[in-house]
């Protein structure tokens, strides 16, 4: 849990992790408050929108938690397709260690797009912030900001399909084979 430990961070740190796994609909908010162990009444007061402002902040903060970790990685390779390989090894190596990871925010996404334009927002500004790191390390080693953005949304693609098909495979196969072939599609030859 937070280092700040107080009843919004840990509503917020509860339904990011549950939406993760169980999605938008398959968490309710007494899931919520259950599994948190917090009164009703603290979260209808850092959320009195109820479930769908719980759910923004959670993707949210889910966000800056991939952030981090990417930029964190990214700072150790100046090569990018070591840089992008290691994440890839790391995104494997998380799904190889837990059964119940699931999707950053794929899976809330998925479910969202069409009934909440809220929701649709934070998760389509997550995955932008995401590509924003990528483009900012293709456009550091030389590629050209056409490049870099195609190359962006093209790794982005492949790192969220490769989660999907982790996933539904329960294994980490479609992980390392998207670290394999990122090589083929970043090099510039």
């Amino acid at each position: 849990m937070s280092a700040k430990n107080n009843s919004k961070d840990i509503l917020i740190e509860t339904a990011s992790r549950l939406f993760r796994i169980k999605g938008y609909y398959g968490v309710g908010l007494k899931d919520i408050l259950e599994e948190s162990g917090i009164p009703k009444g603290s979260l209808y007061h850092y959320f009195p929108q109820g479930k769908e402002q719980l759910a923004i902040a959670a993707i949210n903060h889910t966000k800056e938690i991939v952030v981090n970790e990417i930029q964190t990685l990214f700072d150790e390779f100046e090569d990018p397709i070591k840089a992008f390989q290691t994440h890839l090894q790391h995104l494997s190596e998380i799904i190889i260690k837990s059964d119940n990871i699931g999707f950053p925010i794929g899976t809330i996404a998925g479910e969202t797009y069409s009934t909440s334009e809220p929701i649709r927002m934070a998760c389509h500004l997550a995955f932008e912030e995401w590509q924003a790191i990528y483009r900012k390390k293709l456009l550091k080693c030389g590629y050209d900001k056409v490049q870099s953005n195609d190359l962006a949304l093209a790794v982005n693609l492949m790192i969220e399909g490769a989660i999907l098909l982790s996933l539904t495979n329960k294994s980490n196969r479609p992980l390392e084979v998207a670290k394999e072939q990122i090589t083929l599609l970043l090099r510039k030859d």
